[in-house]
């Protein structure tokens, strides 16, 4: 089946599925039970046999490229660095959105039941892939669980002082995290994972193995260059605590010896409480904190009244997760953005 078509099916499915195309409404089965629960099976068969035609066709796209879906923005953006004009990317999470809050729909489930590789972080970090995987029913879909073989650290909000109060709080929310799935954020962790990408890709796509192992070979020597520079500059830094709205930057800090204290906890869908607020404030104000820190994604409602309350100002630092459809568009990629990060630990730090 040519991807356009597969396409046009999915649409289809995603119609039957969110009821415009609702037979049962109709004048004509209102009242027939026998009738409605042949309309049923009817709608039932027309859903699994557009899935199957789907998922059954694992082959090259348009131009002869492999189709690849995206969990969210790194992996898309790592995807494309390796992948280069011998992919067609699909990343599923619309631009500035953020990925804690996002499920897929139907249509996006249909969609990735006929791609060839599906790249993701793991580590807890989509909460939905599991499920998602178990129910497409191709075997052909190849699935790349990028964290694999790195080190996961718990997630913590701050560490304890023995001299002040500030708590060591863990996650016991509806988004708790066994542990801290945001990896990239230290270059050492994405060069493992731009290489899970990369041997996926010669895997599924033999006769392009080369053109995959240069990408792979030019980005990891970028990474190399960007630790180098957190490592640098951290050694300039005159502190090492950061407070942040929320607690992503566990692996950025345990590379560069820096210490997170969070609003908030992995995720960064709720507030917190106002004894955790009072906290943070009283933290500011004996450590003579300047900046503090939020991912430009999320409201910063929570972080805005905390500066006001201690007189310091707000800055983005972004943990990756996504980006807004104005930096895509402006040609922003992870290690720009990682760069701005620096720019941002920096100027607060020194």
């Amino acid at each position: 089946m040519h991807i356009k078509e597969c396409e046009r099916k999915n649409f289809i499915y995603g119609e039957i599925y969110n009821g415009r195309i609702n037979i049962l409404k109709t004048k004509k089965y209102s009242h027939d039970k026998r009738q409605i629960v042949s309309a049923v099976f009817i709608l039932m068969l027309a859903i699994l046999t557009i899935l199957s035609s789907c998922s059954s066709n694992n082959v090259k796209g348009e131009n002869g490229k492999i189709t690849v879906y995206t969990s969210f923005y790194t992996m898309y953006d790592f995807a494309l660095k390796i992948g280069g004009d011998k992919v067609n990317v699909v990343n599923m999470i619309p631009s500035g959105m953020e990925p804690h809050d996002w499920e897929p729909s139907p249509r996006d489930i249909a969609g990735l039941s006929g791609a060839d590789l599906f790249i993701y972080n793991g580590a807890g970090m989509e909460g939905w892939v599991d499920k998602v995987i178990e129910s497409i029913k191709n075997d052909k879909l190849i699935t790349v669980e990028t964290s694999k073989g790195i080190s996961f650290e718990k997630p913590v909000h701050a560490h304890v002082h023995q001299e002040e109060a500030l708590t060591h709080e863990t996650e016991h929310s509806h988004h708790s995290h066994e542990y801290d799935p945001h990896v990239w954020l230290n270059p050492r962790n994405a060069k493992i994972q731009m290489k899970v990408i990369k041997d996926a890709l010669v895997q599924v796509d033999r006769e392009n193995s080369r053109y995959y192992e240069e990408n792979y070979n030019f980005y990891a020597e970028k990474l190399d260059e960007l630790d180098k520079k957190y490592k640098e500059a951290a050694a300039s830094f005159s502190r090492k605590e950061i407070v942040v709205s929320h607690a992503a930057y566990g692996y950025l800090c345990s590379a560069y010896g820096l210490e997170q204290f969070s609003l908030e906890g992995i995720a960064s869908d709720s507030e917190p409480t106002p004894a955790r607020m009072a906290e943070i404030i009283d933290f500011i104000r004996k450590h003579d904190v300047s900046v503090i820190f939020f991912d430009g994604l999320s409201s910063s409602k929570v972080v805005d009244a905390v500066a006001r309350e201690t007189g310091a100002r707000t800055a983005v630092l972004s943990p990756l997760e996504g980006i807004s459809a104005e930096d895509l568009e402006a040609g922003k990629d992870y290690f720009s953005i990682m760069e701005e990060n620096l720019k941002a630990l920096s100027d607060a730090l020194r």
